[in-house]
């Protein structure tokens, strides 16, 4: 694992000091992972590639210096976790409605002394009850449709900010069924970012969308009513 880090950091502009946390959460990960379920992706190489250099990828996205991110549904912690160990100077809040999972990833947290991680349990279209509009970057590698992504994290992010899907390719239908959505969000799509992950021949996407106007105030709808009636 230290070898691929080591060659696929470089080529994120991330600086390598941060490879023994990076490890270290790889282990607590896998550990965890025997008693319950976070990754299907076990093997420390694939760990390497496909969760960690895959996650840190979404830094091609957006100037991420001193902003405070939100990772929505951010599951075992990805990109969340891998963003906070690798960058300091962001802040990052990573959100999601299991809290098992949480407690694993807050463990994992404090084990890390990330002070600049806070990991919330909470649904996201109810934490923009208290947090609309308050980040400047929402990322999300959740495996949902980008409409039903959309209405939970573009609430959550300023006006002049940025919320960026991370995807696989292939995915043209997907975003142009999102259209609708992400106007009626405020939104506005920038553009669809292919990236081949470091050390692999896998290629993957980020969708950006630009905030650019003030979400309307019934949204997010209640997450059955967004999963029924998609925008």
């Amino acid at each position: 694992m230290r070898e691929i880090l080591e060659a696929g950091l470089p080529a994120l502009g991330i600086d390598v000091s941060c490879i023994s946390n990076l490890e270290k959460f790889s282990t607590m990960l896998l550990e965890k992972n025997q008693v319950m379920n976070l990754t299907a992706i076990t093997e420390p190489a694939q760990v390497a590639t496909l969760h960690l250099l895959d996650s840190l990828s979404v830094l091609r996205g957006a100037d991420f210096s001193g902003r405070r991110v939100v990772d929505v549904g951010t599951g075992a912690g990805f990109p969340g976790m891998p963003l906070a160990i690798a960058r300091s100077d962001v802040s990052v809040t990573l959100l999601d409605s299991l809290g098992k999972r949480v407690r694993f990833l807050e463990e994992a947290r404090q084990a890390l002394g990330l002070e600049n991680a806070v990991c919330v349990h909470g649904r996201a279209e109810e934490f923009a009850g208290d947090h609309r509009e308050s980040f400047d970057i929402a990322v999300s590698r959740a495996v949902a449709n980008l409409s039903v992504l959309c209405e939970l994290c573009l609430p959550l992010v300023r006006v002049g900010g940025v919320f960026l899907a991370m995807k696989s390719t292939g995915c043209e239908a997907e975003v142009d069924a999102a259209g609708r959505a992400i106007r009626l969000l405020g939104g506005a799509l920038r553009e669809s970012l292919d990236y081949v992950i470091p050390g692999t021949d896998v290629t993957h996407r980020l969708v950006v969308i630009a905030k650019v106007s003030p979400t309307p105030k019934k949204y997010p709808r209640a997450f059955a009513q967004i999963k029924k009636q998609p925008l």
